[in-house]
């Protein structure tokens, strides 16, 4: 069935990371996206053996290569760039104009295209020229610094945030926005997506927060970093995890019950701080004396806020997941499905 973007067209000019998981989603929703290679990268993606074929973030496309280098292939670039609604660019920023196809020359050519640029500091600024991956750019953006637990160094959360959270989806509905604006009667225009800004944004909360004295810089120590009690994870007997997410009033009274500690005081004021450390003592221990399983048997469907903590082969196969079709499988690899989901 057609997507909601069936009808535009995209030209994605290769790269890594956030600017083919933009592509992937653009594609999953039904748009055309063209994704232009150098000469003898490709490979065909009909063959399960090659990259494009096995990476989900290259799925749903065309592709074309195109030797950035060659003058014949720039003008057959500028040809495929006039037919297509937006573009999807990575590169450092003033590659595009070295390369004789800025802005301002593609959109002298398509005043209607939306250009979506997508780097780790932005197109300007002191930073802007270096090279930088994920870790850097949210390093920087004061993200990094609040993940980890206390007194500890920071943690990673893989590369979700800067590269896809603060800049592929971001990169993804700045397009999206871009093309209403030129369906409305707009012009075409460029979208400065730095993963910096991005991973900043994604903080917003915790900046209210902070605002309202509610969150400290100290790793660890507040309520949605892991040093609630009653928001963190547990080791289970048989070494797996568990995950506990209860917050509201109505949600801590069902962890009470399910863990027998209604008659214990010492969880009687649940957001005191000073009795958090004694909390996750005696909740550690709980929760060490059951199997994962047997917690799952016990909290699974209940107003607890309950989870088991899944590898990634687990996810695939749990049952909700395989109701829902969470993932999927093409050509052999096993792959999250689109999202989200569209009822028509």
């Amino acid at each position: 069935m057609p997507g909601p973007l069936t009808g535009i067209r995209i030209v994605e000019l290769a790269g890594i990371g956030p600017g083919p998981f933009c592509g992937m989603m653009l594609a999953d929703h039904g748009a055309e996206v063209i994704r232009v290679e150098r000469p003898g990268t490709s490979g065909d993606p009909r063959n399960p053996t090659t990259r494009n074929a096995r990476d989900p973030l290259l799925r749903g496309r065309s592709y074309v290569e195109l030797d950035l280098k060659s003058p014949d292939d720039i003008a057959r670039l500028r040809e495929l760039v006039k037919t297509a609604d937006g573009l999807i660019e990575g590169f450092r920023p003033g590659v595009l104009e070295r390369l004789g196809i800025g802005p301002d020359v593609l959109l002298g050519d398509n005043p209607k295209l939306v250009i979506g640029r997508m780097t780790g500091w932005g197109q300007d600024g002191p930073y802007a020229p270096a090279a930088g991956h994920d870790i850097n750019y949210i390093a920087l953006s004061g993200v990094l610094g609040a993940v980890g637990r206390a007194g500890e160094k920071p943690a990673p959360p893989i590369n979700l945030v800067g590269d896809f959270g603060g800049g592929a989806m971001m990169l993804a509905f700045g397009i999206v926005s871009g093309l209403l604006a030129v369906k409305n009667g707009a012009s075409g225009q460029v979208i400065d997506c730095a993963m910096t800004d991005g991973s900043a944004l994604l903080m917003a909360m915790m900046w209210g927060f902070r605002a309202q004295g509610m969150w400290d810089d100290e790793r660890g120590a507040n309520l949605l970093d892991g040093g609630a009690p009653f928001y963190d994870t547990y080791e289970t007997a048989d070494g797996g995890f568990v995950a506990i997410g209860s917050i509201e009033p109505q949600f801590y009274a069902a962890l009470r019950e399910k863990l027998g500690v209604n008659g214990d005081p010492l969880f009687d004021a649940q957001f005191d701080r000073a009795r958090w450390p004694a909390q996750k003592e005696r909740l550690t221990a709980i929760f060490k004396a059951r199997t994962r399983d047997e917690w799952c048997a016990a909290m699974e469907g209940t107003d607890v806020c309950f989870a088991p903590v899944l590898s990634m082969n687990e996810a695939a196969a749990h049952p909700h997941n395989a109701a829902r079709g969470t993932f999927v499988e093409i050509g052999g690899v096993m792959q999250p499905a689109p999202a989200p989901r569209f009822i028509r």
